[in-house]
């Protein structure tokens, strides 16, 4: 019989959770469907609130997790990043940002940190591309007379390269969207009205960013699969 001690630790995957006011008090929270797709992928989910975004302690989250997963929220303040924010903003408070913006500056600059898979969600990829240079539309509605399609709707993505990722359907509930990248990062897959689906660092071993849900995507290949990926990408 198999000695249980002779398997390889999982992979502990550090996802980062959403802030509101709740009671007059900062809450941290992040829906478990988040949690669900690490576990089914075979990885322990550990919720990361955002706490203090000073270097040191930044650096000790580094040591701790074998991955990251910036989780979706509300809309990213793009003054840090020299450009006014939209009116018709909702925006994330002050601390997830400033602590999330600090976490992925490490995770970008670290020379040691390439390896560690990274895969930001809706805000998640936002966030990936605002702090390497990437500019963001900050209302769909203004430009796109279609943007109820990507407001809790399904639609479908074309990928630029269907080795890394395919085809398909996909769950998007968000009102920007990218315009650039960034510097780090490279388009992956588009809708049909040429809004920005995916990003990925070519130089990296996994750093993907998606515009849509994968953790509420029926379509497995673009759902529960990127997840699988992503958690094996810990391993190699």
């Amino acid at each position: 019989m198999p000695n249980p001690s002779s398997k390889p630790p999982k992979p502990l995957i550090a996802i980062t959770s959403d802030l509101m006011i709740r009671k007059d008090h900062p809450t941290a929270y992040l829906t478990m469907t988040y949690a669900n797709a690490v576990h089914n992928a075979g990885a322990i989910p550990i919720i990361l609130p955002p706490t203090s975004s000073d270097p040191e302690t930044i650096a000790t989250l580094l040591t701790h997790f074998d991955a990251f997963i910036l989780s979706g929220g509300d809309d990213p303040k793009t003054e840090p990043f020299g450009i006014p924010s939209h009116p018709s903003i909702t925006p994330v408070l002050d601390a997830r940002q400033s602590f999330e913006t600090a976490l992925i500056n490490q995770l970008h600059q670290n020379p040691q940190t390439p390896q560690v898979p990274l895969l930001g969600i809706c805000l998640g990829m936002q966030m990936l591309a605002l702090t390497t240079g990437g500019q963001l539309n900050q209302h769909l509605p203004d430009t796109h007379t279609n943007h109820a399609e990507h407001w809790n709707q399904n639609h479908t993505i074309t990928s630029t390269n269907e080795s890394i990722l395919p085809n398909g359907t996909v769950f998007s509930s968000h009102k920007q969207a990218l315009t650039n990248p960034g510097t780090t990062y490279q388009t992956l897959a588009k809708a049909h009205d040429n809004t920005i689906e995916a990003i990925h660092d070519p130089n990296a071993k996994f750093r993907l960013g998606i515009q849509w849900h994968p953790e509420r995507t029926d379509d497995p290949n673009l759902g529960q699969n990127l997840f699988n990926k992503f958690v094996a990408a810990c391993n190699v």
